[in-house]
């Protein structure tokens, strides 16, 4: 009998990571553990925001913030033990991963995202990739960004989407709506970082809707949960815009609270122009709460297509607000179990193991 592979991850970050690729991670490789598609996996983080301890059968070194450190430290790694599959969490870690993978005679699987992954990247990175045998994508933009720039088969570009938590589901976000004063508005909710150097996500379309929805009759409040140095730009913005009553720019919060602000939500709306997928998209709509973005880049997969949420052009945005916010809500219960059957963990644990018993099928 084969023993089951054993896997070096080399990642940013994960267990205690923020962000959607740490859960990505999270997700990926928790999976492969739980269904025991592998029998172990060591875990090389560049850094770890919020110490976590990893689910049994993945040991996480402390993390190697600098990249001469962190390259010595996987090098040693490898060498001191079974690796059979090099799991490569982010394309600039790509040429390092490709190096160890050919050291160890192992198989080599390489995870893209987003906007890393649809700019032709450095030549040592697209040899990396050329030279994999699994790339994982999150949709189906990034897959064919990925294969414009990359000598690849197509065989060997697969989309794994993300998946969402258990902690998001359906409830009463009332005692959250009063406590932020909201109770008589129709609100809006946006949850993303505000970065200025990544201004994709769409805040300042929202904002920039506002007036158009009041002059409808709206009585909108729109709440932004998450942090990030743009956000005193979004702020004038509000101001010059005439709405910045508005606008509550709420900052980073717990998990308890997130999933309380999508249950209060009238709508979720993230236009951004830039998501590989967008997890938040799930979240809202696995808390019950309707979730609308733009028909750009991996949005449309999250919303599948308008059969779980609604995907619209850019110049279409504060029609399209409008017309959900007097649309009949769909039943959250409904709305949330249609999410779960898409891309609860279960679904995203089975087309992981689907991944790896490939690289078992190629060897």
């Amino acid at each position: 009998m084969i023993p089951a592979p054993s896997i070096l991850a080399l990642v940013g970050d994960a267990f205690g990571g923020r962000g959607g690729i740490a859960q990505y991670n999270r997700d990926f490789l928790g999976a492969l553990m739980g269904t025991g598609a592998v029998s172990s996996i060591h875990l090389l983080p560049r850094k770890i925001m919020n110490p976590a301890a990893p689910p049994d059968g993945v040991i996480q070194d402390k993390p190697r913030p600098g990249r001469i450190s962190y390259c010595v430290g996987a090098l040693d790694a490898a060498l001191r033990r079974r690796v059979d599959i090099v799991f490569c969490g982010h394309l600039y870690m790509a040429p390092l991963a490709a190096v160890i993978a050919r050291l160890k005679r192992a198989s080599l699987v390489i995870q893209t995202h987003g906007v890393e992954a649809w700019r032709r990247p450095s030549r040592l990175c697209r040899a990396a990739v050329e030279a994999a045998d699994l790339v994982l994508c999150v949709s189906r933009f990034t897959r064919a960004r990925v294969l414009d720039w990359a000598a690849i088969a197509p065989e060997r570009v697969l989309v794994l989407p993300n998946t969402v938590a258990g902690a998001f589901t359906p409830g009463d976000g009332s005692a959250l709506r009063e406590a932020w004063g909201l109770q008589s508005k129709r609100v809006l909710l946006t949850v993303g970082r505000m970065d200025g150097r990544e201004r994709y996500k769409g805040h300042d379309r929202v904002i920039t809707a506002i007036p158009q929805l009041v002059a409808e009759g709206h009585d909108v409040a729109y709440v932004v949960v998450g942090d990030g140095d743009d956000r005193d730009r979004l702020a004038v913005l509000a101001h010059k815009a005439g709405v910045e009553d508005r606008v509550r720019f709420i900052g980073a919060v717990s998990e308890e609270t997130l999933v309380d602000a999508y249950r209060m939500a009238d709508l979720f709306v993230m236009p951004s122009t830039g998501e590989g997928f967008g997890i938040a998209f799930l979240e809202a709509m696995a808390s019950g709460t309707p979730a609308l973005g733009l028909a750009a880049a991996g949005a449309p997969d999250a919303l599948a297509e308008g059969e779980l949420g609604t995907a619209v052009a850019e110049a279409d945005l504060a029609n399209a607000i409008g017309r959900a916010l007097v649309a009949p809500r769909a039943e959250p219960q409904s709305l949330s179990a249609n999410v779960r059957r898409r891309f609860g963990q279960k679904p995203f644990a089975a087309l992981a193991c689907v991944a790896i018993n490939r690289l078992a099928e190629a060897t």
